[in-house]
């Protein structure tokens, strides 16, 4: 029997909303501050490497600031940090735009302030549909992005005055029309916002994509994950290793393999991602690997 489809028709268009294949759903709208470190900036600031961990605005200024100091512009740059839009979804969402031209929408909140209007502006010119994304009073969020010499993101976001969505402004009209909707676990720091973002797409038909996020979201919030991919409403799951062991810690097998089929007992299509070594995905009892495919360096970000 032959791997399941993915639904990719386009939905209908519905009156007084504009329709998307995709739609993603990113509470807090993220400006990345994104650089190539080595060992000796990630060694200089607080928490695990590779992993996600919030900080204050002075923690994230000291951040910048360190890698500033040690790490060299590449050619042509002025500075070693490049500032964009952000934030999982969001990344995924303007690929899927931008790089294979699927209509997308994304679901959110975004500031008033000047990394804001340059998150607006950046999913605008990659095609990506703003009509539910809020525009609120107060400062968009940001994150520090620091990319090791083996391509591993080590995260400091700094969210703590950030304007995001709560669980109470999401309504019907946010996920109308879709094929699917993208959401990660960072959702869960928001409370019941993704529980009620995956019971308004149900309602409407949608698939459910969930990536797990980071190791410590998989840490923190194991309890409504676990419920979240017991219930079956997650239809395509993504992990890393970090999150797969994480996931399967407590287990006499906590490899790859093992979360791989921990997840696809709850959901159709699951993928676990293997850094350089490429990735393994299942669909029933029919599983696919494959390797990576090299970037020159203009590409990581």
């Amino acid at each position: 029997m032959g791997a399941d489809e993915f639904p990719t028709s386009e939905p209908a268009p519905i009156q007084g909303h504009t329709s998307c294949t995709i739609v993603g759903l990113q509470p807090v709208a993220l400006v990345d501050h994104v650089a190539r470190v080595d060992w000796t900036v990630l060694d200089a600031i607080p928490g695990e490497r590779g992993g996600s961990q919030r900080v204050t605005v002075e923690e994230l200024e000291h951040i910048l600031a360190e890698v500033n100091m040690h790490m060299i512009p590449t050619s042509g740059e002025l500075s070693p940090i490049r500032t964009m839009a952000g934030g999982s979804v969001a990344n995924t969402i303007r690929g899927l735009a931008a790089g294979f031209g699927v209509s997308c929408n994304i679901v959110g909140a975004c500031g008033d302030d000047e990394q804001g209007q340059m998150f607006l502006t950046n999913m605008k010119m990659s095609g990506v549909s703003l009509p539910q994304l809020r525009i609120k009073t107060g400062p968009t969020g940001q994150c520090a992005c620091l990319v090791d010499a083996e391509g591993n993101r080590t995260m400091r976001p700094c969210l703590s005055d950030a304007v995001r969505l709560q669980a109470s402004e999401l309504n019907g009209d946010d996920f109308r029309g879709s094929q699917w909707v993208v959401l990660n676990g960072y959702g869960f720091y928001g409370q019941k916002l993704v529980e009620k973002a995956v019971s308004l797409a149900k309602q409407d038909g949608a698939c459910i994509s969930m990536d797990l996020a980071s190791f410590e979201v998989v840490r923190n919030f194991r309890s409504q994950l676990l419920d979240l991919l017991e219930s079956g409403k997650v239809d395509l799951c993504f992990a890393n290793e970090d999150e797969a062991r994480e996931l399967m810690s407590g287990e006499p097998n906590a490899d790859a393999e093992s979360a791989l089929e921990f997840l696809a007992k709850y959901c159709r299509w699951a993928v676990v991602m293997l850094g350089p070594k490429g990735c393994i995905a299942r669909n029933g009892k029919e599983v696919a690997r494959t390797s990576t495919y090299p970037l020159t360096d203009q590409f990581f970000l």
